[in-house]
Parts: C-alpha cells; structure tokens; sequence
C-alpha cells in the first residue's frame, strides 16, 4: 500500500469517520484509527496534531483559496462581494468535500469536542478573511460585518444545495446574495 502523504491522510480520514461513527468520538483512539488506516500511530501524529484534527483536513487549503481569491479580485467591489466571491472560488473544494462534510456533520453534532473545533475553524477562517480585507484597506469593523455577512449568505446556500453540481451551489449564493439585499432593501450588487 503506497504511503504517501496525501494517500495517508485520506485513510486517516476515513478510518476516523469509520470508528466515530460506530463507536463514538470519545471511545476511539488514534492508536485505533492508525491500525484502521494501516499505518502507525506515529504516522497519524506526523500528520494531525490529535484525533480531532482528521476531520477538519483540507482547512488550509480552503482558506487559501479563500484569502488569495480577495487578495486578487480586480477592481473595487464591495467588500461583501468580496467575501462572496472568496466562497465562489472555493465551491470546487465544496463540491469535493461534500460527501465527507455529509459524514462529519453527525459526528460533530454529536459531540462537544467536536463542535467547539468545529467553531474554532470557522472563527480563524472569518479572521483570514477579515485580514484579507483589511488588506485591501478596509476597516476593521467594515471588513468583520461583510466576512460575517457572507458567512451566513454563504450557510444559507450551503444548507439549500443539493450537495452535487457547482452550478448550483453558485447560483444558491447569487440566490442567497438577493435576498439579503431584498431584507436589507437596498440594490443588488
């Protein structure tokens, strides 16, 4: 069985989302989800800090997507376009990821360890995007209320998707995007 670094991680993964799901969060142990992967326990520390870790795998990358996807963006938009515009060029990791964000999702709804490392991501992915956008000059507040505004347009996408085409989950935001603005009654974008 080939060990490469990403090959090793998608096993990790799998094997945690395997144990977790038949025996619980708290009763399995990396030891346990090593031996299910087929590799060392000293394997599954060189890539993931603890057993929470395995299912949040693909975090960094999302963000960087996220952040460069600001960062870049020509022109002036408006700075909720930005952030709008970060979670479109990310759909793609969306769309690969669904089926694990599926299986996840139980697991930390289940469990308390995992929803606080759940929360954590979110609170450092809304912090990257934030200092994306203070980087493009925005103010502090400004840019935290449109990285806000644009997670929840985005949540609210996401939990109508289908969970398939990219089409789709795009034109959920840009659906999503309107109805903001009808709440808010001011134009579209």
């Amino acid at each position: 069985m080939p060990r490469s670094g990403a090959a090793a991680r998608a096993r990790l993964r799998e094997a945690a989302l395997d144990l977790y799901r038949e025996r619980g969060y708290d009763a399995t142990t990396t030891a346990e989800i090593a031996a299910r992967a087929g590799v060392t326990e000293r394997t599954y520390f060189r890539h993931f800090a603890d057993k929470r870790e395995v299912l949040f795998d693909g975090e960094t990358e999302l963000r960087d997507v996220m952040v460069g996807a600001i960062a870049s963006a020509p022109g002036e938009p408006s700075p909720l376009a930005l952030v709008l515009n970060a979670y479109t060029a990310a759909i793609p990791l969306f769309v690969a990821g669904r089926p694990v964000a599926e299986r996840r999702a139980a697991l930390i709804a289940a469990s308390p360890a995992l929803r606080e490392r759940a929360h954590a991501k979110s609170a450092m992915l809304t912090e990257a995007l934030i200092h994306a956008l203070q980087e493009r000059h925005l103010t502090e507040p400004v840019a935290r209320l449109a990285a806000g505004a644009g997670a929840v347009v985005f949540q609210h996408a996401y939990r109508a998707w289908d969970g398939v085409a990219a089409a789709g989950l795009a034109a959920l935001i840009t659906r999503a995007t309107d109805e903001l603005h009808t709440l808010t009654g001011s134009p579209a974008a």
